[in-house]
C-alpha cells in the first residue's frame, strides 16, 4: 500500500451484493457499474445492500478515509447477485450456481482483470456444476483472476467455486494470526487458497458510517485488493505470474487443510525479481 493506490485500468469486478454509491466515502471513487446492470441499492436497510457496500469499502475508499480502502486509484466494477430483502435476519441471501456462472461471464465480458467473490452457493459439497465450472473456465482462458471467500460455516469441504483449479479461495484468520472458527477449510483450500484477516474488518456501511464486521468475505476483498495493487505495479505480468506470485509462501510448505498467510512483500519482490531477470534478458 505504500508503493502503490493501483492504477485506473487495472479493473476489479465485484460480485457481491448492490452498493450504495451515494455515501460519502464513495462519490469520488473510481466504482461503476458493469454495463447494462445496474449495480446500485434500491433498499439501503438490505442485507444485500450491506454487505456489497461494505466490501466495495474495502476495495475502493479513498485512503484518507476512517476506513482507508486498499486499492482505491483501481476501478471496481460492481456486478450485484444478491436480492434486496428485508426483514430475513442478519443472513446473506444465496446465489445458485447458474446465477454466478452469469455473473462471472458478465465480468469477463467487461473486461475486469480480477473478480472478487464472496457469494455463497450453500454449504460445502462435492457435486459438480458444470455452467459455473464452464464460466471459471472461460475466466482462466482470458487471465481474469477470480477470488472467492471460502465461506462461513465452520465446516471441512469445498465447494464448485473453491474446489476450481484457477479459483484462488480465501480462509479467514484472526487476530491472533490463526485460522477462525468460522471459516471453512479443506484440501482444495490448504492447496491452492490463502488466509487473511477477517476478524473485525473496518469499512462503511450505507447509512454513511463505518463498522467493524468478521466473515470470510473481507478476507477475500483483501487478497483481491493486493492483487490489483500487484498489477498495478506489474502492469506486463500475466495473470499465472500474479497468481503464483500470491500462493508463494517463503515459510510455510502446502500440507492439510489450512492455506498459508497472504504475504503480499514476498509476492512483490518475487515479481519484481522476475521484472529484473526479463529486462536482463532482452537487454
Amino acid at each position: 500500500m505504500a508503493v502503490t493506490r493501483g492504477q485506473r485500468d487495472v479493473v476489479v469486478g465485484l460480485i457481491d451484493g448492490p452498493v450504495s454509491f451515494d455515501h460519502p466515502e464513495l462519490t469520488n471513487a473510481n466504482i461503476g457499474e458493469i454495463p447494462g446492470i445496474s449495480g446500485r441499492c434500491t433498499r439501503t436497510d438490505s442485507v444485500a445492500c450491506r454487505h456489497g457496500t461494505f466490501v466495495a469499502g474495502v476495495l475502493a475508499t479513498p485512503r484518507s478515509s476512517p476506513a482507508p480502502a486498499i486499492c482505491p486509484g483501481c476501478t471496481v466494477l460492481v456486478r450485484p447477485i444478491f436480492a434486496e430483502t428485508v426483514g430475513e435476519g442478519e443472513l446473506l441471501p444465496r446465489a445458485t450456481p447458474q446465477q454466478l456462472a452469469a455473473a462471472i461471464s458478465d465480468c469477463v465480458r467487461a473486461g475486469v482483470w480480477v473478480v472478487n467473490l464472496s457469494a455463497a452457493t450453500g454449504a460445502p459439497s462435492t457435486r459438480v456444476e458444470w455452467p459455473l465450472h464452464e464460466a471459471l473456465d472461460d475466466a482462466a482462458n482470458h487471465g481474469v483472476l477470480v477470488v472467492a471467500a471460502a465461506g462461513n460455516q465452520g465446516t471441512l469441504g469445498s465447494s464448485a467455486i473453491t474446489r476450481h483449479p484457477w479459483v484462488i479461495p480465501v480462509v479467514g484468520y484472526g487476530s491472533q494470526g490463526r485460522p477462525m472458527a468460522l471459516s471453512n477449510l479443506g484440501g482444495s483450500l490448504g492447496k491452492r487458497g490463502l488466509g487473511a484477516a477477517a476478524e473485525d474488518v473496518r469499512s462503511i456501511v450505507p447509512d454513511g458510517g463505518s463498522v467493524t464486521l468478521t466473515g470470510t468475505s473481507f478476507a477475500a476483498a483483501i487478497v483481491t485488493g493486493t492483487i490489483a495493487l500487484l498489477w498495478s505495479v506489474f502492469s506486463g505480468a500475466s495473470a499465472v505470474e500474479i497468481k503464483n506470485a500470491v500462493l508463494a509462501s517463503p515459510t510455510q510448505r502446502r500440507r492439510g487443510i489450512v492455506p498459508p498467510l497472504l504475504n503480499a512483500w514476498n509476492a512483490y519482490q518475487l515479481l519484481l525479481k522476475a521484472q529484473k531477470e526479463q529486462a536482463h534478458e532482452s537487454g
